[in-house]
């Protein structure tokens, strides 16, 4: 499987042109070309780049160096934050950048036109496929305490998007406590997902001595979902519940989360009767644990 990987970097790295110091015949390496894309028209913070990109920051600074030589780019104290530095593109970079999204429709089409229909269509949901793996093979998970930034943003977003798909909106004040020290060793833990360094999912468990532990706050954000980031990240707290010496895991859900109810079920949870007198929960869900 690693020669077959190996092989397909190759590949793609030969044909799309990542070996040729004028990448799409423009005096630049590719390495430069998709900087000055990610900037685009809009700007982007410099350390945003770096996380997009995976860049350690003293090559980022050479390739903004080289792009800001060439009067493509330049880079700016942020508006909002004096210490924050921003890209932004020059009337140049606009130009340029132009030319590289036509130059790369050419080279996307390339890889089409001597293709039948049916072989099109197999590359391109190929290639989707390969892009969710990917993508999916990235992905981080952490132990984080509750207060973290990250942590803290992640349950905004998880409260925010309960209280607009719920019937009745959603308090987390109301429900089952979980609190930052019910999070925390020995007590219980919070996980945070990664992708390119941005937390995009969240999920925690509280223990109880000698009795189930609750699997809680469970949420991944939508622009991360398809790629089994969920189920990952429920079998990461499975495992801590294990650790733990829980003989199984418990929790509760709501009726309009209907992609959590079918990845319960599926990841082997069985629907039980109610167990706590949580207001927002319509299902209550247990699995044991080896």
């Amino acid at each position: 499987m690693v020669e077959r990987v190996r092989r397909f970097n190759r590949a793609v790295a030969q044909r799309v042109g990542a070996l040729d110091d004028r990448f799409l015949a423009r005096d630049r390496p590719m390495a430069e070309a998709r900087l000055l894309w990610e900037i685009g028209r809009e700007g982007c913070e410099v350390r945003s780049l770096r996380s997009r990109l995976g860049l350690d920051s003293g090559h980022a600074s050479r390739l903004l160096r080289a792009l800001e030589g060439d009067g493509l780019i330049r880079v700016v104290p942020s508006s909002a934050d004096g210490r924050v530095r921003r890209a932004e593109l020059t009337a140049a970079g606009v130009a340029e950048r132009e030319q590289l999204d036509r130059s790369s429709d050419d080279l996307a089409k390339s890889f089409l036109t001597p293709l039948s229909p049916g072989q099109r269509d197999r590359l391109v949901a190929a290639m989707g496929d390969v892009e969710r793996l990917l993508t999916a093979a990235l992905v981080e998970i952490r132990p984080v305490h509750p207060r973290h930034p990250d942590a803290q943003a992640c349950f905004r977003r998880y409260f925010a998007e309960l209280d607009r798909r719920s019937e009745l909106g959603f308090d987390p004040a109301q429900g089952i406590s979980a609190e930052p020290h019910e999070l925390v060793p020995p007590a219980g833990a919070l996980l945070v997902t990664y992708l390119r360094e941005e937390p995009v999912g969240c999920g925690a468990v509280k223990h109880h001595d000698a009795a189930p532990s609750e699997i809680k706050r469970m949420w991944v954000a939508e622009t991360a979902r398809g790629l089994g980031l969920g189920r990952r990240l429920l079998g990461e707290l499975e495992a801590c519940a294990a650790r733990a010496g829980a003989p199984a895991a418990r929790l509760e859900t709501n009726r309009a989360l209907t992609e959590g109810i079918s990845l319960y079920r599926s990841a082997g949870y069985a629907e039980v009767a109610a167990f706590n007198d949580e207001p927002f929960a319509d299902h209550w869900f247990e699995k044991p644990l080896r």
